[in-house]
């Protein structure tokens, strides 16, 4: 039985070992402890899944709760995948943030996987890399 946890009280290798076990880890700093340790500590909505002592799930998300959230990592481990884990901790993800929008940008292997939770694709978001300037 999966439980479900709101906050980010979490064991640093346990987090980043999760994002590691997911395939969310091939685009975050897994290797920067520091910059994870950030990642987290920074997060004011965190909600997590358990299968006992394991940490199999992670939404991780910045919101003001009344306007929007931005959910900036939902990871599964693999092995934990395909079983309700992710549209479970987007729910309480939606539940903890109020009135809030949630707003994401789809990892490629998951651009397929949002529609069919419910979510609508927004034709004009942008990006600005760390390396990039506003010009």
């Amino acid at each position: 039985m999966i439980e479900y946890r709101v906050g980010k009280d979490l064991d640093l290798d346990a987090f980043i070992e999760l994002y590691r076990a997911s395939t969310l880890g091939e685009r975050r700093p897994v290797d920067d402890r520091a910059r994870m340790a950030a990642m987290l500590a920074n997060a004011n909505l965190v909600v997590t899944a358990w299968d006992g002592a394991l940490l199999v799930g992670i939404s991780r998300s910045l919101t003001d709760f009344t306007y929007a959230t931005y959910l900036s990592d939902l990871a599964v481990r693999v092995s934990h995948q395909r079983l309700g884990i992710g549209k479970e901790l987007m729910r309480i993800t939606q539940r903890e943030g109020g009135q809030a929008r949630i707003i994401l940008l789809a990892a490629p292997k998951a651009a397929e996987y949002y529609p069919h939770t419910g979510f609508t694709q927004h034709p004009s978001a942008w990006t600005l890399g760390a390396d990039q300037q506003v010009r």
